[in-house]
């Protein structure tokens, strides 16, 4: 997909082809730039020939000054402005404005028009200035309001932070053979200056002389430095409206209605996600912003023909505030739906649902099955199974702390099958599963969510380290010979990705790519259980329900991978502190 489908439905009427085509060339501008500067930061003699022309020549199209740090700061600039962002709007305009003023003036009242290079810049940046102008329509996405004073922030700690830094680095690597003259304040202008140029002018500091990988890496402090303030600067909007008490109402009447046609539906009342609703209100879509990326898990909730009414809007504020929309863990009737508002589909793996009058250990096929589940029955293990409502409190709580202890790590993993939290007194209908040893203690627990009036979705599984192996397979087996108990006909258990890659790649006559797209999978498999859980679901012999990613371009997808890695609670990205979180969440409130 091109550059011409960003906008918005909502702003469609004020698009016209002109304003799209003049964004895309603006675009385009920068990343020109920005190849050019990389590669004159590689190519030597290249880089070379461009700083000659710029010093001797005045030849610099908008931006181009031939270098790494260069070339990272137009990289940013064509990212943000890709992503519609009106800042990045507002910098570009402004910045390029008074460039080209100067220039017009240079090339009007100084002897430099007999160049032909001056005029081809001086075109080249009209050209970008008349870009911005006319495409302006198309840069619409908002920032967040605390960006300018974060940004501000950043600098000025950032500037005090690393100008001391590169006075201690001045110090420490001073070889100036009457170093003792120098003082502290000299020593920190003299890093000052190197981080606010590239080559500062090093006369007056005659008691300074550093070697030049200290310059270096003054200058790469400073680079960091200018990305983390446009970082700041830049940012876009945090989605920070959580469910509200008529929200989770209203979406609760929505799954009573119609919860039985996504296993994954319930999980939509996790405390972290938005929600978007249809106009009617008899549709919605929950969704979550984690690294500008717009996250929406399973299908949208309600009447499917009402649908498109709730992935509209989410789709127009995702592109309003410049996220990345991304659906995960979609159904194929959902993906369609998806598709038909131009997103693209990715088969992410199956689920795996067993129906409970299906189910029988007995078979050729179920031996292995069938001897583990007695081995553990006859080891004395018993299961117990009742509605989280039908457990006391007291009960409740003891439950709860014997999850947090086996919990493994302290990150709480899951986002688009799994509730995040245990034992809230709304969540009264959802199924526990207390796996008790031969002396009663309690070895294992199992947490399943509503899936309509007569289904159950996994959601959580912990269990004692020290205790027997098959523990979790014995329990879900119990749940499935004892579902009629709880009036239980339909289970879905964990989600299997990539699971045809396992299942064709093993297979006789499977292509060279399909085996070593497995044994890719077999290799990563070792930190992330994904052959492991495919395994772990197929001796239940279930039936396998195909679940996409949806999402608008290609190249979005390590974003997007990142972000659903985030969320998933496998990756920890490093941001703001926790207590800055915390004041930006309470000044939105």
């Amino acid at each position: 997909m091109g550059d011409d489908r960003l906008t918005p439905n909502v702003q469609r009427s004020a698009s016209t082809t002109a304003s799209r085509r003049a964004a895309a060339f603006a675009v385009w501008y920068l990343r020109v730039v920005t190849f050019v500067n990389l590669l004159s930061a590689v190519w030597v003699s290249f880089g070379n020939d461009v700083r000659r022309h710029n010093e001797e020549n005045f030849f610099t199209p908008y931006l181009l000054t031939a270098g790494f740090a260069s070339g990272v700061f137009t990289m940013f600039l064509a990212i943000t402005m890709r992503r519609r962002k009106r800042a990045a709007w507002i910098l570009n305009i402004v910045i390029s404005s008074l460039f080209l003023l100067l220039f017009a003036f240079a090339m009007f009242f100084a002897e430099i028009r007999e160049h032909a290079q001056n005029w081809i810049s001086l075109v080249l940046t009209a050209a970008f200035v008349a870009a911005l102008v006319v495409g302006r329509r198309e840069f619409y996405a908002k920032g967040d309001r605390s960006n300018p004073r974060l940004a501000a922030a950043v600098a000025v700690g950032g500037l005090l932070v690393s100008s001391l830094l590169a006075a201690l680095l001045v110090t420490v690597a001073n070889q100036a053979h009457d170093s003792h003259r120098s003082t502290f304040l000299e020593r920190w202008g003299y890093g000052t200056m190197r981080l606010i140029s590239v080559a500062a002018d090093d006369t007056g500091f005659a008691g300074i002389s550093t070697p030049n990988w200290v310059d270096v890496t003054i200058n790469v402090i400073s680079t960091v430095l200018i990305l983390a303030v446009f970082y700041a600067a830049f940012r876009s909007r945090r989605a920070v409206d959580p469910l509200t008490e008529d929200d989770e109402t209203r979406l609760r009447a929505l799954l009573d209605r119609h919860g039985d046609r996504d296993s994954l539906g319930y999980f939509a009342l996790r405390s972290e996600k938005s929600v978007v609703w249809s106009p009617t209100g008899k549709a919605a879509v929950a969704y979550r912003v984690l690294g500008g990326v717009s996250l929406a898990a399973g299908d949208p909730l309600g009447d499917p023909e009402a649908w498109p009414g709730a992935i509209e809007p989410w789709l127009a504020e995702a592109r309003a505030h410049g996220w990345i929309p991304a659906a995960m863990g979609a159904s194929e009737e959902a993906g369609t739906v998806y598709a038909r508002h131009g997103l693209d589909a990715l088969e992410l793996g199956d689920e795996a649902i067993v129906e409970t009058a299906e189910f029988t250990l007995e078979g050729r096929a179920m031996r292995t099955v069938r001897q583990a589940y007695n081995r553990v029955k006859r080891a004395g293990y018993t299961v117990r199974i009742r509605r989280h409502a039908d457990i006391p409190a007291a009960g409740m709580t003891s439950l709860l702390q014997r999850a947090d202890d086996w919990r493994d790590g302290a990150t709480e993993r899951g986002f688009s099958m799994a509730l995040g939290r245990l034992g809230d007194p709304a969540d009264g209908q959802c199924v526990m599963l207390e796996c008790t040893d031969g002396e009663g203690e309690l070895r294992a627990l199992l947490s399943f969510v509503p899936w309509g009036p007569h289904g159950l979705s996994l959601d959580l599984m912990r269990r004692d380290r020290d205790s027997d192996n098959g523990l979790m397979e014995f329990m879900v087996i119990e749940l499935l010979q004892r579902a009629e108990e709880i009036g239980i006909t339909q289970v879905s258990l964990n989600f299997a990705m990539f699971r045809s890659v396992f299942e064709r790649g093993g297979r006789i006559g499977a292509g060279p790519v399909l085996r070593l797209w497995r044994s890719l999978l077999s290799f990563f498999s070792r930190w992330w259980q994904i052959e492991s859980l495919y395994r772990a679901n197929a001796k239940y012999r279930p039936i396998w329900e195909p679940r996409f990613l949806l999402f608008e371009k290609s190249a979005d997808l390590p974003r997007i991978g990142i972000a659903a890695a985030r969320a998933e609670g496998f990756l920890e990205a490093p941001g703001l502190p926790k207590w800055l979180h915390r004041r930006h969440l309470e000044s939105k409130r």
